[in-house]
């Protein structure tokens, strides 16, 4: 059972699509919920909303394609970011990966859904969209080990991250700057639990990542290929500071693809889905 948002206009509602039945408002399932996706994960009831679903009549249900989603929530109390996560990354930016993890945070005005535009800041005339498989924390974190760090996700997601690269270039000091205009996180539509998603041994590593730019896959790599495992980057970020509910983790980008006004940018994670946004100039 898969965690959304329904947008309807200005309107966005919670809910849930089930593979096989469809999408249902939680509204409909637990009419005493008056939250949103976020209050799901912080309340832990995504369990109690699986029962209810479980019970629900055929009817409840409508088809996936005819709603719009938006983000999943709007406002995470954090967003990490990890930069220069795949080896093969790096060496495109002639960058060695660093001896621990080059993470960064990101405020929640960034945050957009899928469909929504990306804005072109008037700062920047360069400006990259990654690709991202988000780790959504599940549960309250606080210096774990690698080997039990993912029974703290509650699911991942597809992410677009934004860079204004030529901002960044100039010095590697503006890192929060060039990370943090408007637009510049992107993640949905769903959030899979992590239990969907992990091989037989237990690990995300089978997972595909693909930066697609209007189309055309600019990038892919396995998360095999990562220098810091999911697992590991969550044990390595609860011993920085508390990890709760609704925080997310984005784990670094198999490539970054130079994007323009009318571009569309794609995350492309089979087995957890596909996040496309266009691209727009910014509105002075």
């Amino acid at each position: 059972m898969h965690l959304c948002t329904i947008r309807e206009g200005s309107k966005e509602s919670p809910a849930v699509v089930d593979p096989q039945l469809g999408v249902a408002l939680i509204s409909d399932l637990l009419p005493d919920f008056t939250g949103n996706v976020l209050e799901v994960l912080t309340s832990g009831s995504w369990g109690e909303i699986e029962k209810a679903a479980g019970k629900a009549p055929a009817s409840a249900f409508i088809a996936p394609g005819s709603v719009t989603y938006g983000a999943p929530y709007r406002h995470p109390r954090m967003l990490w970011g990890i930069g220069l996560n795949y080896v093969e990354h790096a060496s495109d930016l002639t960058e060695a990966v660093p001896d621990e993890p080059a993470s960064f945070v990101k405020g929640d005005h960034t945050v957009i859904g899928p469909g929504e535009a990306i804005p072109i800041p008037l700062q920047s005339k360069r400006t990259t969209a990654e690709a991202e498989l988000g780790l959504v924390i599940g549960r309250y974190c606080r210096n774990v080990e690698t080997e039990d760090a993912l029974s703290y996700v509650g699911g991942v997601v597809p992410v677009l991250d934004q860079t204004a690269e030529d901002i960044l270039e100039r010095n590697p000091r503006f890192l929060t700057r060039s990370k943090n205009f408007p637009g510049f996180f992107s993640f949905g539509p769903k959030i899979v639990p992590l239990q969907e998603v992990v091989n037989a041994e237990g690990t995300l590593s089978d997972i595909e990542v693909s930066t697609v730019l209007n189309g055309k896959v600019h990038r892919r790599n396995t998360v095999s290929n990562m220098r810091y495992s999911p697992e590991y980057l969550v044990s390595f970020h609860s011993k920085v500071m508390p990890l709760y509910p609704g925080d997310i983790i984005s784990t670094g980008t198999p490539g970054a693809v130079h994007i323009n006004p009318g571009n569309i940018a794609k995350c492309h994670i089979p087995g957890v889905g596909s996040l496309s946004n266009p691209v727009k100039h910014q509105v002075a």
